[in-house]
């Protein structure tokens, strides 16, 4: 295609109107300045704020710890020396069910819990009473080998249990939630705290705190009591979301909205709007149109003006080039159209010449020689046809067509003895390239020169179809001439073959041959469907 060369004055003119080196803009830099300064601000504002909140959760969190450790050992103490107590009077009473000094000094023990409503209670194998009151709870079992069993009753108490060596006695405690409550009460704490005794998944509240509002913040802490695998839950209030801190905590963001809000303002004011002018300008842009930006030309940006100018400048350039790009397309056309017509003229030219030595031929094998060139003359003449009606659309090759005209000189030039020969197609509407074309349509002319040769009265059948892969088809010849015989080996090994082989190379695939129905198959690439 011709070219249209750039001449020196549109080279100096595109230099001139080449933009500057990049450099920030105006709304770009008061948006990098003012963005910076309150991201100082804002940074030194949240170190500030969580530093002070880290140093206010520390100290709660220590006041916690102590709590709770004092909470726990009161309670651990005192209900381990009452196990303890009652393990030695279960022991005397286990072995001498009428010991009554062990229950009168398990009795002492109980004595001043019992102010609470402390009490315990001994019974033998058999459940008879042997010291103690009746308890409103049942003998809870220990678990993963301790020897002290408990059970939580919900607002209620707990109740500890423990037994004899050899199982002759055991003794139940019930100690109510008043006596563990005072317990916890005698350690004076700092700070108001909740205390939960928990066991597996039951728990027992000693103290309560008040509701407290959505944005305070707790601090819970666990402590193993040692005994029959209870934890004691404490909960204190951490360092509260006062509305300082929330302020404190918003301001970079307000600090940030702020400076959006500002940047936004400036840099539409600057550059977007114009922008949108010199885009709309730039989309109603025709090849060939130069560009009107008068209405840019006001834009408070001068990199904006720049830009306008540069557009101008390119469609200046653009037009000129598109001109002598059309003028080029035109004498291409025009000489692609001679080309053609040349070519097709040549190769009429050839067949006549052929045609014309054919009939002056004085042997069947001279005229069959002759035959065969010219069909495949007819054939590259078919393919450069086609292609040449197809080259402006640029769509491909129709197979079907270019098989069928193909088909129709064959049988046309086929020798006197072969007069009978039948042609069937079954060719779906696919699109080639030219290269593909070319070799199909030798192939085709090949293998019915073949059949003709081994049987001139065999029917021949020539179907393209799909194939299940993406962009292929499938090329077959079916008939009863090509089943493998002595003649039909003899002609592929002397003329046929290597052509055949050839073609099959240029599709870049592997020609099959079925002996035993008579069957040539390859794949070629397809384009599309017409």
């Amino acid at each position: 295609m011709a070219s249209t060369p750039t001449s020196s004055a549109e080279i100096e003119a595109i230099e001139r109107v080449r933009p500057p080196s990049p450099r920030l803009t105006t709304g770009a830099r008061l948006v990098l300045v003012l963005g910076s300064t309150l991201l100082v601000l804002a940074a030194i504002a949240v170190f500030a704020t969580l530093q002070t909140t880290r140093l206010a959760d520390s100290e709660a969190s220590g006041r916690l710890r102590i709590a709770a450790n004092e909470d726990a050992r009161a309670i651990a103490i005192e209900l381990m020396g009452d196990m303890t107590a009652l393990r030695v009077a279960v022991r005397a009473l286990g072995q001498d069910p009428l010991d009554t000094p062990s229950c009168a000094r398990a009795q002492g023990v109980f004595a001043q819990q019992s102010l609470t409503g402390a009490r315990f209670l001994i019974t033998d194998r058999s459940g008879r009473t042997l010291c103690g009151d009746p308890l409103p709870a049942a003998l809870p079992t220990p678990v993963d080998g301790s020897p002290i069993g408990a059970d939580l009753l919900p607002g209620r108490g707990l109740v500890l249990s423990v037994s004899s060596q050899d199982g002759r006695a055991q003794a139940r405690a019930f100690f109510p939630l008043a006596f563990v409550r005072a317990l916890v009460d005698q350690n004076s704490h700092s700070m108001p705290v909740e205390s939960v005794l928990a066991l597996g998944g039951e728990t027992l509240t000693i103290e309560r705190m008040a509701d407290h509002g959505p944005l305070e913040r707790m601090k819970t802490m666990r402590t193993e009591l040692g005994i029959a695998g209870l934890v004691l839950r404490t909960s204190a209030p951490s360092a509260p979301i006062t509305s300082s801190l929330i302020v404190a905590l918003a301001l970079p963001l307000l600090m940030w909205l702020a400076a959006v809000l500002i940047g936004w303002i400036v840099v539409d004011r600057l550059l977007i709007r114009p922008l949108r002018q010199l885009r709309g300008i730039v989309a109603t842009y025709r090849p060939g149109e130069t560009l009107d930006i008068s209405q840019v030309e006001a834009a408070p940006a001068q990199e904006i003006r720049d830009l306008a100018d540069t557009f101008e400048a390119i469609t200046q350039t653009v037009a000129t080039h598109e001109a002598g790009l059309a003028e080029g397309l035109v004498r291409q056309t025009k000489l692609t159209r001679e080309v053609h017509h040349r070519v097709k003229n040549n190769l009429q030219v050839i067949s006549s010449l052929i045609n014309f030595h054919a009939r002056g031929a004085t042997g069947p094998e001279a005229m069959a020689a002759y035959s065969s060139i010219q069909r495949r003359v007819d054939a590259l003449a078919v393919v450069h046809r086609h292609h040449f009606a197809e080259l402006e659309d640029n769509r491909g090759l129709n197979l079907r067509t270019m098989i069928g005209e193909l088909a129709a000189n064959i049988r046309a030039t086929a020798p006197e003895g072969a007069s009978g020969i039948g042609i069937s197609l079954d060719v779906a509407p696919l699109l080639v390239n030219q290269d593909v074309a070319v070799a199909v349509a030798f192939l085709v002319t090949e293998t019915l020169e073949l059949a003709m040769n081994c049987d001139p009265a065999a029917q021949i059948r020539v179907a393209i179809k799909p194939a299940e892969e993406e962009g292929r088809a499938v090329v077959r010849v079916v008939s009863r001439a090509l089943v493998e015989t002595d003649l039909l080996r003899e002609l592929i090994g002397k003329r046929y073959g290597r052509v055949m082989e050839g073609l099959a190379r240029q599709l870049r695939a592997p020609l099959h041959h079925d002996p035993l129905t008579g069957a040539y198959e390859i794949g070629i690439p397809v384009v599309g469907r017409d």
